[in-house]
């Protein structure tokens, strides 16, 4: 279990953001959209921000805070939190505005608002914990 955990706990992590993300939906809009589960862009939690500190955590829990390994992954969680905030949320907004200029059908609900990748952020670091703790 000790290598397979780098690939399970992130993924256990990233489906369990992605059915609150659909939970929390479900409850906003009173209505099920379970296609949701598989469309993870955009919406509370943040699965991205949630999967890349669920690696970073093990990282840091087997190797580390001096560890080259966890430099990487922490750098590599850096970036993917940034660019879910701002590449992505940005290109949204400007999907949105087109679609309202030219009538086009483009996908708006493309990154993440900052409230959004810090819940993201919190709730991959207490998964992987508690994921560690139970297996």
């Amino acid at each position: 279990m000790t290598s397979l955990k780098y690939i399970i706990f992130p993924i256990i992590t990233a489906i369990l953001s992605q059915t609150i993300k659909v939970i929390i939906e479900t409850i906003k809009s009173k209505k099920l959209d379970i296609v949701r589960f598989f469309d993870g862009m955009g919406g509370m939690p943040s699965t991205h921000s949630a999967l890349a500190t669920s690696i970073t955590t093990l990282i840091y829990l087997d190797y580390g805070v001096t560890s080259p390994l966890f430099s990487i992954t922490l750098i590599f969680s850096l970036i993917v939190i940034y660019d879910s905030m701002g590449i992505r949320y940005e290109s949204g907004n400007q999907a949105r505005i087109l679609n309202k200029a030219f009538g086009t059908n483009l996908k708006e609900r493309l990154g993440h608002r900052p409230i959004e990748t810090l819940v993201g952020v919190i709730f991959g670091i207490t998964t992987t914990l508690l994921l560690v703790e139970i297996i």
